[in-house]
């Protein structure tokens, strides 16, 4: 549905620094060696910089040839700093920053926040997405992460349609309403709606 060259990368915690990898992240490599060399820069900075998704879809970057089919569009003299454009030199694309948590703790709540604030905050160029995948049963944990906006994109549960039957079945009218008000705000979906959003 969408040409080019794409990859799914599972990270976790093995590389700090895996991101710095792509073209909107790179100019992190910089600052990790300016902060090995400055002590007081390395505590100015922390670890703020620091990102690293369960899993990442890389969006690799398109030749000449590929831009220029069926019709002409670029040649050496216009687009030369275009991202995409392999010719340009530049680094793959981070097209998506996934966040697995089976569970949804209060701190792993926070955890998916800081690394969405961290992508956010730190990139230069185009803003990958970024989504959190659950297995949560709790509507109110859930809610704790869905609801807001600015950070994660939206949540997505691996079972989202039998959660929604199980919370009818228990009468339980308030997590009704809270998954309820997540759903229809466009804050949860279900699993199979990710594929699809990552098109755009």
């Amino acid at each position: 549905m969408r040409p080019g060259k794409w990859e799914i990368k599972r990270i976790g915690n093995r590389n700090r620094m895996a991101i710095a990898e792509f073209e909107q992240y790179e100019h992190l490599i910089a600052l990790e060696r300016a902060a090995k060399y400055d002590p007081e820069l390395a505590a100015a900075l922390g670890s703020d910089y620091t990102i690293t998704p369960d899993v990442i879809i890389i969006q690799h970057l398109l030749s000449d040839e590929k831009i220029n089919f069926p019709f002409p569009v670029v040649d050496e003299t216009v687009s030369r700093h275009a991202a995409i454009r392999e010719s340009n030199g530049g680094n793959p694309l981070l097209h998506a920053s996934i966040s697995s948590k089976w569970t949804i703790r209060s701190d792993r709540s926070q955890n998916s926040r800081s690394e969405a604030l961290n992508l956010i905050r730190n990139r230069k160029g185009h803003l990958p997405h970024i989504v959190v995948v659950t297995a949560e049963p709790l509507p109110s944990r859930l809610a704790s992460i869905a609801l807001g906006t600015g950070d994660i994109d939206c949540v997505y549960h691996f079972a989202l349609h039998e959660l929604k039957t199980s919370v009818e079945a228990a009468n339980a009218d308030d997590a009704l309403e809270m998954l309820n008000i997540m759903v229809n705000g466009k804050r949860l979906k279900d699993i199979s709606d990710l594929p699809l959003d990552l098109v755009l």
